[in-house]
């Protein structure tokens, strides 16, 4: 049976590590002041990054391995399982750790939106790889924290303090962002094997038992998490992955209409549940009824 760390607050971590109390729902870790440290398996209760500078070391996260390598940064959120489960070396690391509790946040704007920052669902093979530049704005945003955290605590810290980490998590879209855009050729890569699904779905009838294509079933297929797929078809066409897929299945519809099926027969075929439910994402995606754009090919 796994051994696994619980860490239901950001000290249960730092008192693992054998570092003090820094605040009730923050810690900061400086890994090289806390090395050795011994491995550990953690099911999070709450927010982290973590920057590692040191080696490739291989750690699991969700259900694969995490290739850590310098200037790599992991993102977690509450419900995630990362690390690696203690046998009882002591190991030398370097980097930065940031947990937050997620009640550090009550009453604030990013309580509102941490949601948007998909980071947090991205799979192991998604990791944020820093260029030095942005390597080193990091760590001065975190030593910025560690500062803000050794002083007296007055009224105004606790905003002071998710201030620094609203401006972090805008620093990380920024970088990941960056790095959507120098991995373009992998993100065309990526779009005509999402094409090359959606043609395989219909040709091999999935959609008779599996019913119409979700955003979900591709990401999976394709082996990434939904929100790292819709960030890299956003970016890639400037379209959501799910608008994508509906203009994929109403081009379908047009064939099917243009070679004389009927409006249910199409339906039926391209798996939709009902010829209503065709018809009214057809109106909406062109604008115009089935029958009108029957009798619009049949002018032609």
């Amino acid at each position: 049976m796994s051994k696994i760390l619980k860490v239901r607050n950001p000290n249960d971590y730092s008192r693992y590590l054998g570092q003090a109390e820094q605040h009730p729902l923050i810690c900061i870790i400086d890994y090289e002041k806390v090395s050795p440290i011994r491995h550990s398996l953690n099911n999070y209760n709450v927010y982290g990054l973590f920057l590692r500078d040191d080696a490739t070391v291989d750690l699991d996260y969700g259900c694969g391995k995490y290739d850590y390598k310098k200037g790599t940064l992991m993102c977690v959120a509450p419900g995630q399982i990362g690390g690696k489960e203690d046998n009882g070396e002591r190991v030398s690391i370097t980097g930065w750790a940031l947990l937050f509790h997620p009640d550090l946040l009550h009453n604030t704007h990013l309580e509102k939106n941490i949601k948007n920052y998909s980071f947090f669902d991205y799979r192991v093979n998604e990791a944020l790889h820093m260029t030095e530049e942005e390597h080193d704005l990091f760590v001065s945003l975190m030593r910025q924290i560690q500062d803000e955290l050794q002083k007296h605590h007055d009224d105004i810290q606790d905003k002071i303090i998710v201030g620094y980490i609203e401006l972090m998590l805008n620093f990380c879209l920024r970088f990941h962002n960056r790095q959507f855009i120098t991995r373009k050729l992998e993100n065309s890569d990526i779009l005509m094997k999402f094409d090359a699904l959606l043609s395989s779905y219909f040709e091999q009838g999935q959609q008779l038992s599996l019913g119409l294509p979700t955003v979900q079933y591709c990401a999976d297929k394709l082996c990434m998490s939904s929100n790292y797929f819709g960030d890299v078809i956003r970016k890639t066409t400037g379209d959501m992955a799910s608008n994508y897929i509906r203009q994929y299945i109403i081009q379908q519809v047009k064939n099917e209409l243009s070679s004389g099926e009927t409006i249910a027969q199409a339906a039926y075929k391209l798996g939709f549940e009902y010829p209503q439910h065709l018809s009214r994402m057809f109106k909406k995606q062109t604008g115009m009824t089935p029958s009108e754009y029957c009798a619009s090919v049949r002018k032609v």
